[in-house]
């Protein structure tokens, strides 16, 4: 082995642990940081409404988020007011829709709000979110979580909100 690999590979294993060490402390406290998320159920219930026509698919495809953040994690200070599932008429279709409170007296960089769908069988069939950035303190964050499954498809969802501190 060469000076020069043995040099790539020290850095690569230093960088590594310390990436890892790094990694690990992110949720476990500090301040304001809870760790794990809670989801909160929700109930769908019957919907009387027609699947998305193709065009409107699309529409909706191009709102619809499904990226997570890897850099949000359960926050004290944000929280759930309310939420509910709503259908909407043309592209939107299927949405949950609520408030989100920053209780935490300072601004927070990048709110998530996070929902997985369930079908009759229990089965999770996707994961939608909304997104928010400086969110001020003592204020509410309307979202709207648009879903992209057929309303036939779903049975319940639960929610949840993570949040980046400034």
């Amino acid at each position: 082995m060469t000076p020069s690999t043995l040099s790539r590979r020290r850095l690569l294993a230093t960088f590594g642990v310390g990436s890892a060490a790094a990694l690990a402390g992110c949720n476990d406290g500090g301040p304001g940081i809870d760790g794990n998320p809670e989801y909160q159920g929700g109930n769908i219930g019957e919907i009387d409404g027609e699947p998305r026509t193709e065009d409107e698919l699309v529409a909706a495809d191009s709102l619809a988020q499904q990226e997570i953040s890897e850099s949000v994690t359960p926050l004290e200070g944000l929280s759930l007011v309310d939420h509910e599932f709503v259908f909407e008429g043309g592209y939107l279709g299927s949405t949950v829709q609520g408030t989100v409170e920053n209780t935490s007296g300072d601004r927070i960089e990048f709110a998530e709000v996070r929902v997985r769908v369930y079908n009759d069988a229990g089965n999770q069939i996707g994961r939608y979110l909304a997104t928010t950035g400086d969110f001020d303190p003592d204020t509410n964050w309307e979202f709207q979580v648009v879903i992209l499954k057929p309303p036939s498809n779903l049975a319940e969802y639960d929610i949840t909100v993570l949040g980046t501190p400034t």
